[in-house]
């Protein structure tokens, strides 16, 4: 026995130990030269990658993603589409056909290694579809370094999504996800999971890319161009250096990002021009009659930038690129690629709007996307909304309101999944888009009506201030809300996350005495709440009673709302709530649940009562 319960003892200590060890993330150098065949849309690639160990664990494998494989007749993205047939990503099928299966023989994507070396020994390796396991020679030790050598050519697939030749809008070459890109290993271990067209994850890294082209391409990208004035398109007096076989050589340079991507075509213009206090922003793209909102665009996103700075961080790279290369948008180190036929101004920041913010949510806070999308895509979201409110002024409440009933709307489909589930496993593609954006997005909102929105604001600037350029957790963040807060809120995490339960209070029923008001208030949902009971008097004058959730312990002080009048707690256990105001019915013009309209309430017919 004494034996049994030593060993439970050092087990319990050491589950402790692990759980408090000390942070740290992995780090990357890569030296890249890349030779591109334009006309046959191939290209070799020659890589030199420095590798730091900075785990407590020793390494015996590495595992590198090479995404492009899967753009192919029967890969696993392909049988992945096949099964979920027109439940599937719309941009991956028409009418529940995949569109990988019909992609011709010498347009599939390919990646095709030809050596791997440490420190100059060769390594064993094999090719898993999407994912290359890697034998080291010797182990990387603790806090130790290597450097990899590798050979390889690949094939540029059709356009299929984010990545490829010829895009719908005759964008020439999109290369991301693009190179053999070493996986993140952290405390969950090697996040190698297969790409089937969600997300990514990488540990921050520096870049050195060389690349080779035909002399008349421009090239867009996230980093810093080192030598402008030898290639199109960033110097007027620009004179392009080229070798005997009519190529330019283009030299990138980035540190600290997760990923390197660029895309080239012949028809490309640039533009750029400074923020206040940064970045400075690059705009590449076709100009041309359907482009026209790009030319308009710049006050808009100086003043984008502006407020994400003041509001959630500032931007630490020195330049971002809004580069014309995608199929909708997506996200990379310092740059994005988006579609760029816009019909309106509006419209094209909507799009630059959210793609920029993810360079807060996806790139500075490097939370891993395919474990936890809802972090990524729901923050970036919100601020793509809280920023676009400023920039378009609406008359609504708040800039969520549109959004809200959305949500609403979809929850009557029956078919919500929840946002815990890993990105690539919801068996449905709207489903995912409302777990990862929407209830991503509205977890942000909801954190702003249960402990007020200048609390939210000061919770995400530490999240900012604590965790940017590192991988945060929903752990980290929802420490930091509870520590700003001073609230308990792994109730509210655990419902809005991990369970498909909606919000559903209602106004019951009303009496009306010679003195006061008596209100009943019944909770017909899953997912308690607090409650902001507002009352309008028929003078114009507007007060909130504020009725706390217990589960909270620690009651909401103020909001950018009004003033709050704090009533008794209502248990989370009890059905039905009742308060008395002192307001008689000839001095009411308006009863309801929460008068800034920011509960994600699915019901909200019987939340207002228009006095008559």
């Amino acid at each position: 026995m004494r034996k049994s319960a030593a060993i439970i003892f050092a087990f319990i200590i050491s589950q402790f130990q692990a759980q408090q060890g000390a942070y740290y993330q992995q780090a990357a150098k890569y030296k890249m030269d890349i030779d591109v065949n334009a006309e046959k849309f191939t290209y070799q690639g020659k890589q030199t990658l420095e590798y730091t160990n900075n785990s407590p664990d020793e390494l015996n494998v590495v595992y590198f993603h090479l995404y492009w494989n899967a753009f192919k007749p029967n890969s696993m993205m392909d049988q992945r589409v096949a099964s979920q047939g027109k439940n599937g990503d719309g941009r991956l099928q028409k009418d529940g056909i995949s569109r990988l299966a019909s992609i011709p023989k010498d347009q599939e994507g390919a990646q095709n290694i030809h050596w791997i070396k440490q420190n100059g020994k060769d390594l064993k390796f094999e090719v898993q579809e999407t994912i290359m396991k890697v034998y080291l020679a010797e182990p990387i030790k603790p806090n130790s370094t290597t450097t990899f050598t590798m050979d390889w050519d690949s094939v540029i697939p059709q356009q299929i999504r984010r990545s490829g030749r010829n895009n719908r809008e005759g964008v020439d070459m999109t290369m991301t996800q693009w190179y053999p890109k070493i996986a993140e290993y952290d405390y969950d271990g090697w996040a190698t999971f297969d790409y089937l067209g969600r997300e990514f994850h990488a540990p921050f890294s520096d870049f050195d890319v060389t690349i080779k082209i035909n002399k008349d391409y421009v090239v867009g990208a996230g980093g810093i161009l080192e030598n402008p004035t030898e290639v199109k398109g960033y110097d007027t007096n620009a004179k392009i250096k080229t070798e005997k076989d009519k190529k330019a050589t283009w030299k990138w340079t980035a540190k600290n990002i997760l990923d390197f991507a660029w895309s080239a075509d012949r028809d490309y213009s640039v533009e750029s021009f400074n923020v206040p206090e940064g970045p400075k922003v690059y705009l590449v793209y076709q100009k041309n009659d359907k482009t026209k909102a790009w030319g308009e665009s710049q006050p808009y996103i100086t003043k984008y930038f502006q407020i994400m700075n003041a509001h959630f961080g500032k931007y630490v790279y020195p330049t971002y690129a809004f580069i014309q290369g995608g199929d909708g948008g997506m996200e990379y180190g310092m740059c994005t690629m988006i579609l760029g036929e816009a019909k309106s101004v509006k419209d094209l920041m909507g799009l630059m709007a959210h793609e920029g913010s993810h360079s807060w949510y996806q790139q500075m806070l490097a939370t891993n996307e395919s474990v936890r999308p809802w972090m990524d895509e729901g923050f970036t979201s919100y601020a793509e909304g809280y920023t676009m409110y400023q920039l378009f002024p609406e008359d609504l409440p708040n800039p969520f309101v549109e959004r809200l009933d959305a949500y609403r709307k979809f929850i009557k489909k029956g078919i919500e999944e929840p946002a815990v589930w890993l990105g690539d496993h919801h068996d449905n593609g709207t489903a995912y888009t409302y777990a990862s954006y929407v209830k991503g997005e509205l977890y942000l909102v909801q954190l702003g009506y249960i402990m007020g929105e200048q609390n939210l604001a000061e919770t995400l600037k530490q999240y900012y201030d604590q965790w940017s350029m590192k991988h945060p957790s929903d752990r980290d963040f929802l420490h930091i809300a509870q520590k700003v807060s001073g609230m308990d809120l792994k109730w509210f995490h655990n419902y809005w996350i991990n369970t498909t339960k909606t919000i559903d209070y209602g106004i019951k029923d009303v009496k009306y005495d010679a003195k006061s008001t008596t209100i009943t208030l019944i909770n017909n949902g899953q997912v308690p709440m607090p409650i902001d009971f507002g009352v309008m008097t028929t003078d114009k004058k507007v007060v909130t009673y504020q009725i706390p959730l217990n589960m909270t312990h620690t009651w909401k002080q103020k909001d950018i709302y009004g003033d709050l009048k704090t009533m008794p707690y209502w248990p989370w256990t009890q059905k039905e709530y009742t308060l008395t105001i002192p307001y008689t019915k000839s001095q009411l013009s308006v009863l309801g649940i929460d008068l800034s309209q920011r509960i994600a309430d699915v019901n909200m017919e019987d939340n207002f009562v228009e006095v008559k």
